[in-house]
């Protein structure tokens, strides 16, 4: 596994990528934003046990990106530097890699980001990007609805369900198709999020989206618990997940 950290993708150079790439060929890389509520977390992967090694054995690279976050930022910063950090992804890893398909996703927070990415074609946009450049999205216990601290920002009690600009959502059926993506929720989620995730399911269906470009897994337990645990053969239970999904694509 080859390792390069502290990449700037932003031209004040403090925001950050970190690239996890396979010795060979790199058929798919995932473009990485980590969980946290909007309000802490961090692009160091080594939290997630056996996870670059898992991917970047499958032949799979990692770019994981930092955002601004609460209470420094405000919303939209963190959308803003997740489409800034997609634009140079695709642009800007020549001196480091070659790869193939490009796969978008995030964890909680992070799927909420991926969500605005791939249903709000206004922030990638800016940078002569649509959501149908990427190769594939990857929504793993993402918020459709508006994010319980971009409520809180706004002084609105952080329970209420609010289907408005910010919220993935609100902007499904905007576009006539969108790309593969994979929906991944657990049975025991945060509270309403299985719920507002069937919901999400429900409108890409009532928009008529081709349901088979959906890989919706439904995990036995509580909000992302695979994400910081490995199996019992020391292999991470989200690149488990993950993989196969990222193998369809190719």
């Amino acid at each position: 596994m080859r390792v390069y950290k502290d990449i700037p993708y932003a031209g004040d150079g403090e925001r950050l990528i970190d690239l996890y790439l396979p010795e060979g060929e790199c058929s798919a890389l995932l473009l990485f934003f980590h969980g946290g509520g909007l309000e802490s977390g961090s692009r160091d992967i080594a939290f997630m046990p056996s996870f670059a090694e898992d991917m970047t054995s499958a032949g799979f690279g990692v770019a994981s990106a930092e955002y601004r976050m609460y209470p420094t930022a405000k919303y939209p910063d963190f959308i803003e530097d997740a489409a800034l950090a997609v634009s140079f992804v695709k642009s800007g890893l020549d001196k480091y890699c070659a790869y193939g398909k490009l796969i978008v996703g995030g964890t909680s927070a992070g799927g909420y980001i991926s969500q605005m990415l791939c249903f709000d074609a206004s922030w990638l946009g800016r940078y002569g990007i649509k959501p149908t450049d990427i190769d594939g999205f990857i929504h793993d216990a993402g918020q459709p609805t508006a994010h319980f601290n971009v409520l809180k920002e706004r002084g609105i009690d952080s329970r209420r369900v609010i289907v408005d600009e910010s919220a993935p959502l609100y902007h499904v059926g905007e576009a006539e198709c969108y790309p593969p993506m994979q929906i991944i929720v657990s049975d025991n989620d945060m509270e309403s999020r299985l719920e507002q995730t069937e919901l999400l399911l429900s409108t890409l269906r009532h928009f008529g989206y081709d349901m088979d470009k959906v890989c919706f897994t439904l995990t036995s337990g509580t909000h992302t618990w695979y994400i910081m645990r490995a199996d019992e053969d020391g292999h991470s239970e989200f690149a488990n997940i993950i993989i196969p999904f990222i193998r369809s694509i190719i």
